[in-house]
């Protein structure tokens, strides 16, 4: 199993959980959820959020999303992201780690990712 995390707001995943399945604000005009493997976590979050509160990080199963996942490198970095093209069904979310920035503005793996057990329930913020 092979995890992917994608960073978003709180009340986003509070929505997806309402409506079982997550689809960032961008989806329709873009088609694909952007998301990231875990050593590219840090990288975009302090480049693209830096400062910005009331984050979370999506732990999401990739073999639990029905859509396509496919690695590209849409930006002409050198470095393949996992763009999933399709809806999230919260089913394939493993986990949502609380992800804030520090007072700098910067940002830090939240100790707790990949910490689940294979199988484990969804657990974090608005899921009861």
């Amino acid at each position: 199993m092979s995890a992917i995390y994608h960073i978003t707001s709180a009340p986003e995943v509070e929505r997806a959980a309402r409506a079982g399945e997550y689809a960032p604000a961008g989806y329709e005009a873009e088609g694909f959820v952007h998301c990231s493997y875990r050593h590219q976590v840090l990288g975009v979050a302090n480049v693209r959020y830096r400062g910005r509160p009331g984050l979370v990080l999506l732990e999401i199963d990739r073999a639990r999303v029905p859509g396509r996942v496919v690695d590209e490198d849409l930006e002409g970095t050198g470095s393949l992201f996992p763009h999933i093209y399709g809806r999230v069904p919260m089913s394939a979310v493993l986990a949502i780690h609380d992800f804030p920035c520090d007072g700098e503005g910067g940002f830090e793996l939240p100790p707790t990712v990949g910490a689940w057990p294979a199988g484990d329930r969804l657990t974090g913020p608005g899921i009861g």
